[in-house]
């Protein structure tokens, strides 16, 4: 137990990781409130981004509400083990960070306007934790698909950066890079938030708008 909490809030070796499994997670054919695929293949010239911003719940919530994102799903990346389990998540020994993945039309809404509502709807700037979340999984991170979203992910940290700071607000912790792998999580997490509408949410901004692109 102690050695699984040392691991909380640090980024564990791989060496260190949990082995998973070979068998993905079985996941509901479609979304709860846009009745859309959550698994792909999705239609042509849809695009897709991650973001991480804590508990993954509310996080979901705010991006499929938004016009133009086609579907939505929660589940597991950035870490180390293979198709891992909520509860290894947890233990802090996967490297994973609970992150929602974003499948969304480019014609109808931008990666600007997701990235606003990212940086608006979260504090970037706690390391390994949200709020009283804490652990490698509630770290603060964008997860791109495609290499042309990096340069415009990274300058949005840089503008949302200097408007913390002017705001008199802590340094970004936020991680940019290019996702691997993305693991679906559990069935019961998938658009949590839309069957338990009582349900826990943690999740809230810093009340710093975000700066629109130059």
């Amino acid at each position: 137990m102690l050695f699984a909490a040392m691991h909380k809030t640090r980024m564990p070796d791989p060496s260190e990781a949990l082995p998973g499994r070979d068998a993905a997670m079985p996941v509901p054919a479609r979304h709860a409130v846009l009745d859309a695929p959550l698994a792909p293949p999705y239609p042509e010239g849809m695009q897709t981004i991650h973001f991480g911003m804590g508990c993954f719940w509310g996080a979901e919530r705010l991006f499929w509400t938004k016009p133009g994102v086609y579907t939505t799903a929660v589940g597991y990346g950035a870490g180390y083990t293979p198709n891992p389990t909520y509860r290894e998540v947890c233990s802090g020994l996967t490297g994973h960070n609970e992150i929602v993945r974003v499948v969304f039309d480019p014609e109808s809404v931008s990666v600007e306007t997701l990235l606003q509502v990212f940086w608006e709807g979260h504090d970037p700037t706690q390391g390994m934790r949200q709020g009283n979340d804490t652990g490698t999984q509630y770290r603060s991170g964008i997860y791109v698909s495609v290499p042309e979203h990096l340069p415009v992910a990274e300058a949005s940290r840089e503008r949302f950066a200097t408007a913390l700071r002017s705001a008199g607000r802590g340094p970004v912790t936020t991680e940019i890079e290019l996702l691997e792998a993305f693991f679906f999580a559990e069935e019961y997490h998938q658009q949590y938030l839309a069957k338990n509408p009582g349900g826990y949410c943690g999740l809230g901004g810093l009340d710093v708008p975000y700066p629109a692109e130059a």
